[in-house]
């Protein structure tokens, strides 16, 4: 199944079925009083946060969505029949906003949780309702309430509650893979993960979600690359793996270039993406000798200003000190 995390539509209640003028017309009543019925309530259009959906692509081939319109009113005194609520299923974690101002209506965190969008209209009233003693025989009925329509766009946000970052070829799916039984795309070329991908980490009686995301690079604040269309799933998370390459010849140009895409992104959406807690770590510690490994992480520490563990995700080495921290992250935020 295809990821889309955004998309806009067009939702419409259903408007309220018209009131019925209507008299009774039985041989034994010479004079038959007014008998029509009242209009049905149109249908609501409700967003549902449901479990079996994790992306918002069935909205990307249908943008509008109508509820029916209650039933007529009908003559002996029959309340027309009110018209089936439309529920629109999404992911949790998807935010509603309304398309012209902006505004997030809605954040559908909870598994279960339910928006009213558009309320149905009203049923009118049918003649009935309007006999009085002054006024035996009235023709008056009023139709059901109008529609109600908005142009909304859906914003998916991943419930991770950890978020890998890094740049392309850095190492995360083959993290994911490591710590968890999710199976993300591995190969030895930039751009292997083209979407995010959820991993579920389970250590002693303690589980958490570890999100991969596209590889960032520079200029990725501004669209470059594919990874800035999926920052905004890590505003969610208690924190963020850093990975860098430490093959590279001076991994902490990488580290500084994830920072300042941060920052731009921060700046460009209001965002705090650069504030939340991080874990470095340098990837492919396999690569290294030992001493060569603590002579990096030494210099790294220098340049960047932050200090770094290394792992071997492919080996195994460092990964438990590295998921330790990662949980430290996740428990803090619990507390």
């Amino acid at each position: 199944m295809k990821f889309l995390d955004e998309v806009v539509i067009e939702a419409k209640s259903g408007a309220g079925g018209a009131g019925a003028v209507s008299f009774r017309r039985e041989r034994s009543i010479e004079f038959g009083g007014p008998d029509g019925g009242n209009g049905g309530k149109g249908g609501d259009v409700w967003l549902e946060a449901v479990g079996n959906v994790n992306t918002l692509i069935d909205y990307r081939y249908k943008p509008v969505f109508k509820a029916k319109t209650g039933g007529h009113g009908m003559g002996r005194n029959r309340t027309g029949a009110a018209a089936a609520d439309l529920v629109l299923r999404v992911p949790p974690g998807t935010e509603v906003i309304e398309e012209e101002s902006g505004e997030v209506l809605a954040d559908l965190t909870e598994l279960g949780q339910r928006f009213l969008l558009l309320p149905g209209g009203r049923g009118g009233r049918g003649n009935a309702s309007y006999k009085t003693s002054t006024n035996q025989a009235p023709r008056e009925f009023t139709p059901g309430a109008l529609a109600k329509e908005m142009r909304v766009r859906l914003r998916l946000k991943l419930l991770a509650d950890i978020g890998l970052l890094g740049l392309p070829n850095a190492g995360k799916s083959t993290f994911v893979a490591a710590v968890s039984r999710a199976k993300p795309k591995i190969a030895d070329y930039p751009f292997t993960t083209l979407q995010p991908a959820l991993g579920l980490v389970r250590r002693g009686n303690k589980e958490f979600l570890v999100a991969d995301l596209p590889g960032l690079v520079a200029g990725a604040a501004e669209g470059t690359g594919l990874g800035h269309k999926f920052l905004k799933h890590v505003s969610r998370c208690a924190g963020v793996l850093h990975l860098v390459d430490i093959t590279q010849e001076k991994p902490w140009e990488a580290y500084k270039v994830i920072r300042a895409e941060l920052a731009a992104y921060d700046e460009e959406f209001g965002s705090e993406l650069s504030g939340l807690p991080e874990v470095v770590v340098l990837s492919k510690g396999d690569a290294l000798a030992v001493d060569a490994m603590a002579k990096v992480l030494k210099e790294f520490k220098k340049k960047a200003k932050v200090a770094a563990l290394a792992m071997s995700a492919q080996s195994g080495a460092g990964v438990d000190a590295v998921v330790e921290e990662l949980g430290a992250l996740v428990r803090a935020r619990e507390e």
